[in-house]
């Protein structure tokens, strides 16, 4: 099973009752935040979720609204007692910003590795239990989406590993994924295991123009998490301008990529009852909700 958590929904800056923009993922004990807007230590606060197995932390861009939580946040890990690294990927220009950053948060009792994405392809990279996805996004500044993946272990086929003449010795190393050799003959994990099932997919995705790269990117995802700036279809012309986008746009991409739900976020201050808008959604892509703060749903494989 995997916790899903928004921390924050809001866009530009704070209002009362919205926090900015941050989520985070738990599996296994393990857990990765998506960006660290103002008021992300209290909404992780105020949902009970410990900080200190936070492994990942990913940027989607450099604007404050994205990135001014994390000075406090690794200084509040700090006190947790962690000792063990965290990675911490971006856009380019991210060892720039946290290195600004951490002037007031200059000493950690474990150590950070920046990974820094440059140019426009897709990236990925695996840490722990999450395979994370990285997809290059149309912002005003290097901007990123990211689809995160947790694979599901198949199950060990008796059956099979006697069919394959499998000696029984091998079989708890196979079954972790080890191949062992005896002799000229050698035994993979594919002669024990059954069918691959399939795992869990969470795709996250804030300023952005949509895109095809990005009906294809968040394809199938359990859950896709994209911006809402705007709910008036009115609004085209601004989220054109500034590069958002508006509830229905959000909503083309969900239906287009067959996703089971969509979790509209980053809400326009301006903007103070977004739920006045949800049928601009609902009416292309009905599985729609509007993001609120410190919204968990718990996420189980099928």
């Amino acid at each position: 099973m995997l916790e899903l958590c928004l921390l924050g929904c809001g866009g530009s800056m704070p209002v009362p009752g919205r926090n900015l923009t941050a989520a985070i993922v738990s599996y296994q004990g393990r857990k990765l935040l998506i960006d660290c807007g103002e008021g992300t230590q209290v909404s992780l606060k105020m949902s009970g979720w410990k900080i200190r197995n936070i492994d990942v932390i990913l940027f989607t861009h450099f604007h404050a609204d994205h990135i001014a939580g994390l000075p406090g946040l690794l200084l509040t890990i700090a006190s947790s007692g962690r000792l063990e690294p965290i990675t911490i990927i971006g856009p380019s220009g991210l060892i720039e910003v946290v290195t600004g950053l951490r002037v007031i948060a200059p000493v950690l009792p474990y150590s950070i590795e920046l990974i820094e994405f440059h140019g426009k392809d897709k990236y990925f990279q695996k840490i722990g239990y999450f395979n994370i996805n990285i997809l290059s996004v149309d912002h005003g500044m290097p901007c990123f989406a990211y689809s995160i993946d947790i694979q599901r272990s198949r199950k060990f086929d008796k059956e099979k590993a006697l069919k394959n003449k499998v000696p029984l010795i091998f079989w708890s190393k196979l079954q972790k994924g080890e191949e062992v050799k005896k002799g000229d003959k050698l035994y993979t994990p594919d002669m024990v295991l059954g069918h691959r099932r399939r795992g869990l997919k969470i795709s996250y995705c804030t300023d952005s123009r949509p895109d095809k790269k990005l009906v294809e990117f968040v394809n199938k995802s359990d859950v896709f998490i994209c911006e809402g700036m705007y709910g008036d279809d009115k609004e085209l012309d601004k989220a054109i301008l500034y590069k958002h986008m508006i509830f229905s746009e959000a909503a083309i991409i969900a239906k287009e990529a067959e996703v089971e739900e969509l979790w509209l976020t980053h809400f326009s201050p301006s903007m103070v009852e977004p739920q006045a808008y949800l049928e601009n959604a609902k009416n292309i892509f009905k599985n729609t909700i509007i993001g609120q703060d410190r919204y968990v749903k718990n996420i189980n494989f099928k």
